[in-house]
């Protein structure tokens, strides 16, 4: 891809970084050798250790192949990832390893020299790993994908038994899914119960509208293509069938809540969720019950054959601040992070890898708990994922002024269509004039 223009915002987050990228390794970073063993340490960054296994799981399988090398976890704040490490890049004091969490903020990490070239790892791997061209500026990459996520919808088969209402059958629209969700509100007729419900994120609206919209652009400014998702979004808490977006926000309710303790029968979110549900089922957190995922609802029967959903990659890249022995051990562990070994061990607690053949598959839907009906398994293997944020200098503020009018309209403090209007103004005034 083609390096674009920086706006204002992101040339100023850039060249904070660029100020530590030309440091020494000596005194940067926290890994390093272990004495005359010849053993190394390398830090990675990652978030919610208690809840988000997958950066223990990846450390320990990598460390068992590789006994000389350590990998040291290193915690930051899930909501404030982004921040964080910027400041800690450019203080010097980020780990060896960190993680793009999504690729709003990876054209600021990679402009602004935060980023080793990563391309020989890359030339490494085989056809089967997804996302590395996302990583890719100028020939060259710079991170290594470890996740594909994908937007599934997940149904509790009780509550839809209890309803009287099919499930999913793979072959959803919006407006089969707007009907569902009346149907099971209305046949379930409990209090605190909805038939769908829908996070507070700009995602759940925004990165299908994106995804499956005809012309669809962020980077143009030009977004009347979401106004109809809104439009729906909004009728169904207008309705009553999922829980408003002011009790969300106000009450800090959280989607794992909601559909691991059967407040809603269906929920639309990211395949990373079946790990945190396996995983609160098996804590109790989370309520015992039949439950399955299908493929995302599409905008027209044209595309269930192959559903159109989104998600970034998440990959792993290499502080260049780091000690050269640090970015050899750290370079073999990227390798190990696109392996079909890595990816089966992510497999083993419900994560979707970057790997996704057979072998992979079949250890997924091993899992204890896990669906293993067809449509589930359909949602898993079949599908065209979209990457929900384009690697450009005016990603992230653009996302941000779509963030703003995410809230306006779903707050009720303006309709779809003028917040839609309002952003583009200020896309066109703010970004891209």
């Amino acid at each position: 891809m083609k390096r674009s223009y920086l706006t204002a915002t992101a040339t100023a987050a850039a060249a904070a970084l660029v100020l530590t990228a030309c440091g020494g390794g000596d005194d940067q970073g926290e890994g390093g050798q272990d004495g005359a063993s010849g053993a190394v340490t390398v830090s990675l960054a990652g978030w919610s250790l208690d809840t988000t296994p997958e950066f223990q799981v990846l450390a320990d399988a990598f460390h068992e192949q590789n006994p000389d090398v350590t990998i040291d976890l290193v915690e930051y704040s899930a909501d404030d990832y982004d921040t964080q490490m910027i400041a800690d890049l450019s203080a010097g004091s980020a780990p060896d390893l960190y993680v793009m969490k999504n690729l709003k903020n990876f054209f600021t990490y990679e402009d602004g020299g935060q980023l080793v070239d990563v391309s020989d790892v890359a030339g490494q791997l085989g056809d089967e790993v997804s996302g590395v061209d996302a990583y890719t500026v100028d020939g060259a990459t710079f991170a290594i994908p470890y996740r594909q996520d994908a937007w599934y919808l997940y149904y509790n088969k009780d509550l839809f038994d209890q309803a009287g209402v099919d499930y999913p059958d793979g072959s959803w629209t919006w407006d089969d899914y707007a009907d569902a969700a009346e149907e099971l509100t209305t046949g379930l007729d409990e209090s605190n119960v909805y038939g769908t419900y829908q996070h507070e994120w700009q995602s759940t609206v925004q990165g299908f509208a994106n995804a499956q919209s005809p012309g669809a652009d962020l980077l143009s400014g030009q977004w009347d293509y979401m106004v109809p998702f809104y439009e729906r979004a909004v009728d169904l808490q207008d309705e009553g069938t999922q829980l408003d977006y002011g009790s969300i926000t106000t009450n800090s309710v959280s989607y794992q809540s909601q559909f691991g303790t059967q407040k809603t029968a269906m929920m639309v979110m990211g395949s990373w969720y079946v790990a945190t549900l396996l995983a609160q089922v098996d804590s109790g957190e989370a309520d015992e019950f039949a439950w399955g995922f299908a493929p995302a609802p599409q905008l027209d029967s044209s595309t269930v054959e192959e559903p159109i959903t989104f998600a970034d990659p998440t990959g792993i890249g290499i502080n260049p601040a780091a000690d050269d022995d640090v970015v050899a051990a750290a370079k073999e562990f990227l390798a190990f992070i696109g392996s079909e070994d890595a990816a089966s061990a992510l497999a083993e607690i419900g994560i979707t890898p970057a790997v996704t053949n057979d072998t992979v598959a079949e250890t997924y839907f091993g899992i204890d708990g896990m669906p293993t009906d067809g449509v589930s398994r359909f949602a898993f293997s079949t599908h065209d994922v979209r990457p929900e944020n384009p690697v450009d200098a005016n990603t992230a503020a653009l996302q941000n002024i779509l963030e703003d009018a995410h809230s306006a309209i779903m707050s009720g403090s303006v309709s779809p269509a003028d917040g839609i209007d309002e952003a583009e103004q200020r896309a066109a005034a703010e970004v891209l004039g």
